[in-house]
């Protein structure tokens, strides 16, 4: 069995009353989560445990449910770096990281059963055997026995623009039959349909108005998944996983509107986009003994068919359809070996890991202009289509230990060499040697107080795309193809501090400093073109502080308050006017604050959301461009917790009515060198979004 059953004696003895608690009705008489604090040992540190009878006030379904009420823990998926590497959630299932790339946490949270939950362990990262982590991590210990389900349907509701939604759902099932468990899932929880219409202004530079558009625009978008997976985990270190899935994802994008313009006839324009494609995933992963210690053997394969279209046809009244087609369609693999061999020596955890990643991307694009007959004529599109490849080997070493019985430190050391290589028009093959790690301590001088801080070396994740040409026709911009693009990297300093408040809840900030090299962002081509390129130094930094708060000891049974403040700040010297500014589409601010009442003696609950954010705008060579959402938005909701077994949800959001806004400014040339050319400035209504949720277990 893993490394987590040694605490099988200690959480046994714990488990008794946790039963007891299950029984209880979901109320706010039912205690908020308080975690039961276990002594560090020898060979663990100290951990919470909390276990599914803490979270009785909120009549969880599911892992999820649970997690989310841990007071001040936040769920952070695995980041989007290169192949597997080294854990970088803040999630561990029954103490092994996911051996996935496809699905979020929410997603696999979500598919474990409350009733197969056993305990929930929150404990520093640094202090584990995986190498990567940092900060609070959680440790869902769960086991099926026999077959049970879940299922929940959310449909949604917008008063303006957009079609009713019935098609977000999702099922799953577990079981467990002698030493295998496995589990299947159909999920839609990501479709939607959004829209907004209202008035856009266009100005020249002299603030006068010189034309009038309303446009109104729509989506439908749907991404069904089914998923399977089945674990063999018999006796001893041996366990072995197998799982995958295919999904289709249709989406699209419709938008009419009427342009006037004085001194020119109206005109009706269209846009319709088509983004429906397909992607598979299958993995598995085989743990052995080996020698003194642990062989884990990974093997990952992805695919996705991408194709894209956009169309956009003014027709003036009287007059001939003008019009202008871009389309693409891209494949895209991805295939991963890694292996990861674990021992124990000189007191603490070793991990040798080697990893070989082979990234792929076919790609044929096209650009076309509508002919007087109607028909689209495809017209030269030089860069659009060609093929980009990388293939990447990296070798790690870590090592973890205690250093004292309240401070621990882990440090990681390796390399990756990558090999880029693109077909097409100018293709060029180049290769990189880049050294990769980090080191993390972590402090807990009491149970309620703890510090960890981090260091590390960070490559990031390509898009493919970025190596080629791209029109973006709605917005009249265009990229260039770019063969000298690098993946960014940097340096970053993390740090978190965890305040528990006791009966009142706790407390959390986290700090973030990044020093990057090649920063990806829009740059110049020549003397008159743009793409994604790299600019050499850039550098953000954030700080994260997040509260929940039990009103309970106030005297308040059953209400809980939850807050977040992000404040981050970044700056890098623009590639076009020389001059310093923060990042393209940054978000510089977010507060958020949530309300929950589990209305003591009864089954209901209620309460509500707010939130605010400020981002910057995108830059480009002629235009700086900011399209948001906002600034607040609001929501309410009210729940039943026990509908013939059921918990049923009925839920508006944006109460404030938050808007769908633009503010482009598009200059002759370049910007701050040129004249303005015109200003834009969009406001559409979205208006008030009504849900609705049903969700239970089988």
């Amino acid at each position: 069995m893993n490394r987590w059953t040694s605490l099988a004696a200690i959480t046994a003895a714990l488990s008794f009353p946790a039963l007891a608690q299950e029984t209880a009705a979901p109320s706010g008489d039912t205690p908020p989560p308080a975690a039961t604090e276990i002594a560090p040992t020898a060979t663990t540190a100290a951990r919470q445990l909390y276990t599914p009878g803490d979270f009785a006030r909120y009549a969880p379904v599911n892992a999820y449910d649970m997690l989310i009420q841990v007071p001040g823990f936040q769920i952070r998926d695995s980041e989007e770096l290169r192949g597997l590497g080294q854990a970088t959630g803040n999630v561990l299932f029954n103490g092994e990281r996911p051996s996935n790339k496809a699905d979020d946490m929410y997603t696999q949270l979500s598919r474990i059963p409350g009733g197969n939950v056993e305990r929930i362990e929150i404990v520093d990262g640094a202090t584990l055997d995986i190498p990567g982590l940092s900060g609070q991590v959680a440790n869902i210990v769960y086991r099926a026995d026999g077959i049970s389900g879940q299922f929940s349907w959310k449909p949604q509701f917008r008063a303006h623009y957009t079609d009713p939604l019935f098609t977000r759902a999702d099922v799953s099932v577990r079981g467990r039959s002698g030493e295998i468990e496995y589990e299947a899932s159909l999920n839609n929880d990501d479709s939607a349909r959004s829209g907004a219409g209202g008035p856009t202004l266009i100005y020249d530079g002299a603030g006068n108005i010189i034309e009038r558009r309303k446009d109104i625009w729509h989506t439908h978008y749907d991404t069904p998944k089914l998923s399977g997976r089945i674990t063999w985990d018999p006796a001893g270190d041996t366990v072995a996983n197998l799982g995958g899935h295919y999904q289709r994802k249709y989406d699209r994008y419709y938008e009419d509107g009427l342009r006037t313009a004085p001194g020119l006839p109206d005109s009706l324009r269209t846009v319709r986009e088509n983004a429906d494609s397909w992607n598979y995933e299958i993995g598995g992963d085989y743990q052995f003994g080996f020698g003194p210690g642990k062989l884990k053997l990974i093997g990952l394969r992805r695919f996705s068919h991408e194709p894209y279209s956009q169309e956009i046809v003014s027709t003036p009244d009287g007059g001939v359809a003008i019009g202008d087609r871009f389309a693409q369609t891209g494949d895209l693999g991805e295939t991963i070996g890694r292996g990861e061999y674990q021992w124990k020596m000189f007191g603490g955890d070793w991990q040798l890991s080697g990893e070989a990643a082979f990234n792929t991307l076919d790609n044929v694009a096209s650009l076309a202009v509508l002919d007087p007959s109607g028909d689209f004529v495809d017209i030269p599109f030089e860069g659009g289509t060609g093929g980009v490849s990388e293939d990447r080997y990296e070798g790690l070493l870590s090592f973890g230990r205690k250093l004292t019985g309240k401070l621990n430190f882990q440090i990681i050391a390796g390399a990756e060499h990558s090999t880029i290589t693109q077909t097409g028009m100018n293709g060029l093959t180049r290769s990189f040697f880049r050294p990769k790690g980090s080191i993390s301590l972590a402090w807990a001088p009491s149970a309620d107080f703890d510090v960890s801080v981090k260091l590390r070396r960070r490559v990031l994740q390509l898009s493919f795309y970025d190596f080629l040409a791209r029109a973006f026709l709605n917005d009249g911009n265009q990229n260039a193809s770019n063969n000298d693009l690098r993946p960014q990297q940097d340096w970053t300093f993390e740090g978190e501090i965890n305040k528990k408040l006791g009966p009142w809840g706790s407390t959390k900030l986290i700090f973030i400093y990044r020093d990057v090299e090649d920063r990806v962002d829009v740059i110049p081509i020549g003397e008159t073109g743009e793409a994604v390129g790299n600019i050499a130094k850039a550098k953000a930094g954030a700080i994260d502080w997040t509260s929940t708060i039990n009103l309970d000891p106030a005297g308040l049974k059953g209400v809980r308050l939850n807050t977040r403040v992000l404040l981050q700040k970044s700056s890098l010297r623009d590639p076009f006017t020389g001059e310093k500014r923060q990042w393209s589409g940054f978000t510089d601010t977010v507060v958020e604050l949530g309300l929950r009442h589990d209305i003591p003696a009864s089954d209901w609950a209620w309460g509500g959301d707010l939130e605010y954010s400020h981002y910057q705008p995108n830059y480009r060579r002629n235009q700086t461009d900011k399209v948001w959402e906002g600034p607040v938005w609001a929501s309410l909701f009210v729940e039943n917790k026990d509908v013939f077994g059921l918990t049923v949800r009925a839920q508006i959001s944006n109460i404030v009515n938050a808007r769908s806004k633009r503010d482009r400014i598009v200059y002759t040339g370049v910007r701050g060198d040129s004249p303005v050319s015109f200003i834009e400035q969009r406001d559409r209504l979205i208006g008030p979004i009504f849900a609705f949720s049903v969700r239970g277990t089988f």
